[in-house]
């Protein structure tokens, strides 16, 4: 793997993370459109690892002081004399329980869901765009503050989606959490707030049995900064545009996107 390759395809981990567009599924798509596919499993899963710990970094950076406020509020609400539990209290307990789904999907699922085929993607891409567009469309008002448990489950389950490539994590909590009545605002910072956890443990847990040659790790860490820079900036755009804008914009793309590559596939250009 070349600087270069390194560099682009964290770049294009960053901008998907956290765009609803999917990372992993853009991923792949890079691979095949410029031939990238000379690493072997072992090592294309670690940089994978690695560009997801970048965007994991920018996360943290950009919700910092939602973080502190919670993970304080919820350690607290430990305490015999909280009670009842505060509002940031419960969100953050509720944000915990966001991640069973997941987990329970990753572990027992992960085999039967993350299937790359490229067609696969591609109508994942265009079928996530849809029903984003028709819950952005019925959302509602709710805030962060009516975070709960069925909240929680939904928007989790909807994140165990995303181990489907094209899916989007973000896209698809995003998707669920306007369907069940949040705001814009809230449906993205609830969903960024719950990817930390998962990027994390999903990091954690396939990167223990992994090894790195040393010709690899200059090129690594170049996609790691990549995937760092352009994934705050990426969280950045999405809060800003969203405070005025709908999410068709990214719907469009991902409609497009999905019928070029099937377009491609069907006249055997690539």
């Amino acid at each position: 793997m070349s600087t270069l390759e390194a560099i682009v395809l964290g770049i294009v981990q960053g901008l998907g993370e956290f765009l609803p567009i999917s990372s992993s599924g853009h991923l792949e798509l890079t691979r095949w459109l410029f031939g990238w596919e000379d690493l072997s499993t072992e090592l294309e899963t670690s940089f994978d690892v690695a560009v997801h710990l970048g965007t994991l970094a920018a996360v943290i950076v950009y919700f910092w002081k939602d973080m502190v406020r919670y993970a304080t509020a919820g350690l607290g609400a430990l305490s015999p004399n909280q009670r009842p539990l505060s509002t940031d209290a419960t969100v953050a307990w509720m944000l915990v329980v966001s991640m069973v789904p997941a987990a329970i999907s990753g572990v027992l699922l992960e085999e039967f869901l993350a299937v790359d085929r490229i067609w696969l993607i591609a109508v994942a891409l265009i079928l996530g765009g849809l029903v984003l567009l028709a819950a952005d469309r019925l959302g509602g008002t709710r805030k962060v503050e009516g975070f709960r448990l069925r909240d929680a489950l939904l928007m989790g389950m909807g994140q165990a989606l995303a181990l489907q490539p094209g899916v989007s994590r973000s896209g698809a909590t995003i998707t669920v959490g306007r369907f069940i009545g949040f705001d814009r605002d809230a449906a993205a910072r609830i969903a960024f707030l719950m990817s930390i956890p998962v990027i994390a443990g999903a990091g954690v847990y396939k990167g223990l049995d992994l090894s790195l040659p040393g010709e690899f790790i200059g090129p690594f860490i170049w996609g790691m900064v990549a995937a760092a820079l352009t994934g705050y900036a990426a969280i950045w755009g999405t809060m800003t545009l969203i405070r005025t804008r709908t999410f068709t914009p990214f719907v469009v793309y991902r409609v497009i996107a999905g019928a070029a590559v099937l377009i491609l596939l069907a006249t055997g250009v690539r």
